[in-house]
């Protein structure tokens, strides 16, 4: 009776053989999804080929173009300065990963110690929050300036003067304080019922911590991490106003010889071979995380 059912309705017959194959109305809802889809990429590509294309013909035929173009394109110059500026490009490179080491451990500790519920280290959480507050309210630019040219000021028997090393301290200090926040808010944003059950079982406050919390913590803000991480390779080039030969710098004086601009497009470039792709790779951890909440919100 029930296949009699199936066929009147015009369904296939499901197949207890295990042949099955889909219905006429499947079919026909999967071509209109596969002509749906590419009427929508026909639509996309027109529209940004005509934005994009208005865009470059306006530039093209701006009056000054032909100036521009002269002193900022001039392709010739930047495969002359190229070497240079990439020799700069490898401090940043390296900056960058000595800066980011430290910032993820020193942030770490800030973030433990705030969110620390221990009576004996209520003035380290006074003096991190502090911490914060201040180097998060000050622009990192003020941060290298008052770091590189302070502490050589004081003159204390010890303290170096090397203009890199003071430039990435200024660096690390900066962004420790964003950093431990990010981390601060993964931890704050789990449950309580975590941490009970974890004490229930007999664990103690260090190891609820470090085996249940922080692990789900660090998870969650993965995403904004290596969001900072894309900005502290960025903004590394700021030490170049201390005298640091970096990208920044390197261009900086092979314009100055000429007041040819184009090593400042060349060091752009530089940047913009990293930044890009580790962007594009933050979106697809985004898209990940976000899909694998969702599916786990479905169960």
């Amino acid at each position: 009776m029930g296949r009699n059912a199936a066929e009147n309705d015009g369904v296939a017959p499901y197949d207890f053989g295990g042949n099955w194959s889909p219905s006429s109305h499947e079919l026909a809802r999967r071509l209109a999804r596969k002509n749906r889809n590419k009427r929508n990429a026909i639509v996309a590509g027109v529209s940004s080929l005509l934005v994009l294309g208005s865009l470059a013909l306006v530039i093209v035929t701006s009056p000054g173009w032909k100036l521009l173009s002269e002193t900022f394109f001039a392709w010739a110059y930047g495969v002359e300065v190229l070497p240079k500026i990439i020799l700069g490009f490898g401090t940043n490179v390296v900056l960058t990963i000595i800066a980011g080491t430290s910032v993820a451990i020193l942030g770490l500790t800030i973030a433990l110690i705030r969110t620390s519920r221990s009576p004996a280290l209520t003035p380290f959480r006074i003096l991190a929050t502090i911490y914060v507050d201040l180097f998060r309210g000050i622009p990192m630019l003020l941060v290298i300036l008052l770091v590189g040219f302070g502490i050589p000021a004081l003159r204390i028997q010890g303290l170096t003067n090397n203009v890199l090393i003071l430039g990435t301290i200024a660096v690390v200090i900066t962004y420790t304080a964003y950093v431990a926040e990010v981390i601060r808010s993964g931890i704050m944003s789990i449950h309580p019922s975590q941490r009970a059950a974890a004490r229930s079982l007999g664990l103690t406050s260090g190891q609820t911590m470090r085996f249940v919390v922080l692990p789900q913590a660090i998870k969650r803000v993965i995403p904004p991490l290596l969001n900072d991480f894309v900005s502290l390779l960025k903004d590394t080039g700021l030490v170049s106003i201390l005298g640091v030969t970096d990208a920044v710098r390197a261009a900086q004086i092979n314009a100055s010889r000429t007041f040819n601009y184009t090593p400042y497009v060349v060091s752009a470039i530089l940047f913009l071979l990293i930044t890009i792709p580790l962007t594009r790779y933050i979106d697809r951890v985004i898209r990940r995380s976000s899909a694998k909440q969702n599916s786990e919100g479905a169960i």
